[in-house]
């Protein structure tokens, strides 16, 4: 794995000219519907001829960028650019502050996302310069990415497991990204690890016997997600999500609108047999939150519903099972990490099993977790999964 050992403080810049590149390249921002159907293409031929690039869906990406649709906007300010050669597409990304984020952390940091460019050093100093200096002027203290739009969304660059495709809600990157922002000061701030797990039950031993005990006690039950009710489902996890995440770092704890839109998004996905919750005396405890590979289900589809790409993702999703899926979250309210609960994280761990069985995943991913949450490293480590992809988050600083 790479490693950027360089402090942030001895890369830090002031403000400076622009990087020189090819005077016939252009950063611009993205004004009109047809600057945005550039910026959400470029990617196609970025990623020609690899395997393993899953194409977003063209509906999702315009509605990603759209403050009728998507809830971030309500309390950040966007801006995305894009880089032209000769009027052709070369590179883009975003620069935005997410108000909510700065509130809880009383931080002014600025963030960059949906980077994508040309293997030109020249290409990326140029767009990286021009979300550097948006995010100057309103006077943000650092730049962190990248992240699209947020940490509930895709972040990171891929640094490990270049191999094999991502899944829903996770990028993929080409290798010399990495190389293209540490030339331009960028030193790493947090990697994230995602874990293949094979379907494995709790393994014998002490976590075994701690899910046989918790279970043996009446005041803790299992149950699994209700369709019927999952606007309500949806504010329990939120609300456990919002608990047991709320020291983690760049953690933003969800608004109301965010909570709508996620509601109406899971609920095409969703099945209860991968939304185990644990409960003490009628109380939600913990939930875990799986969802099939929907990346599997499109990969073929070019970023196209219509004519036919909806039918067929239609069927896929109703008929067709998916082999794995991805495991988006996991987690136990604070109050009940105490000696007489513990084992509660294993228990799930067990009803993930359970679930995953009656659903006929043969494996699935465990991510994103931090690289320095030992606790959860440890624990995914001991149910049996195998960190199988690295990827890295990075900070500048603008003073």
């Amino acid at each position: 794995m790479r490693s950027s050992e360089t402090s942030a403080e001895s890369k830090a810049t002031s403000p400076s000219a622009p990087p020189q590149a090819d005077g016939s390249v252009a950063v611009t921002p993205v004004t009109s519907k047809r600057d945005l159907d550039a910026f959400i293409r470029l990617p196609w031929r970025l990623y020609r001829g690899n395997p393993n690039w899953v194409p977003p869906l063209l509906m999702l990406q315009r509605q990603l960028f759209d403050p009728r649709h998507n809830a971030f906007y309500l309390h950040a300010d966007v801006q995305i650019f894009l880089a032209r050669r000769d009027g052709v597409a070369v590179g883009r990304i975003s620069a935005h502050i997410d108000h909510e984020h700065n509130r809880y952390h009383s931080e002014r940091t600025g963030f960059f996302g949906f980077f994508e460019s040309d293997d030109d050093p020249a290409v990326a100093a140029l767009l990286l310069h021009t979300a550097e200096e948006w995010l100057r002027e309103r006077r943000m203290d650092r730049i962190r990415g990248p992240m699209n739009f947020s940490a509930n969304a895709e972040i990171g660059f891929l640094v490990v497991g270049f191999d094999s495709p991502p899944q829903i809600l996770m990028p993929y990157t080409p290798p010399y990204y990495l190389d293209l922002v540490e030339q331009q000061g960028y030193v790493k701030i947090q990697d994230l690890f995602a874990w293949r797990w094979e379907r494995q039950p709790v393994p014998p031993g002490a976590p075994a016997r701690m899910v046989k005990e918790l279970r043996s006690r009446p005041e803790i039950t299992t149950r699994r997600g209700s369709m019927k009710h999952f606007d309500q489902e949806v504010r329990t996890i939120l609300a456990l999500y919002n608990d047991a995440w709320s020291a983690n770092w760049g953690f933003v704890p969800a608004t109301d609108a965010e909570a709508a839109q996620m509601a109406r998004e899971l609920k095409l996905i969703a099945d209860p047999r991968l939304v185990p919750f644990v409960e003490v005396n009628g109380v939600p405890a913990g939930v875990a939150l799986a969802v099939p590979n929907v990346n599997a289900a499109i990969h073929d589809l070019n970023g196209r519903l219509f004519p036919f790409g909806f039918l067929k993702l239609l069927w896929r999703l109703k008929f067709r099972r998916r082999q794995n899926g991805r495991l988006l979250l996991m987690g136990i309210k604070k109050e009940f990490r105490t000696r007489r609960y513990a084992g509660l994280a294993y228990l799930l761990c067990d009803e993930i099993y359970r679930g995953a069985m009656a659903y006929g995943f043969q494996w699935a991913e465990f991510s994103w977790t931090l690289e320095d949450n030992h606790l959860i490293n440890s624990l995914i480590t001991k149910v049996g999964a195998r960190r199988y992809k690295t990827y890295r988050i990075y900070e500048k600083a603008l003073t």
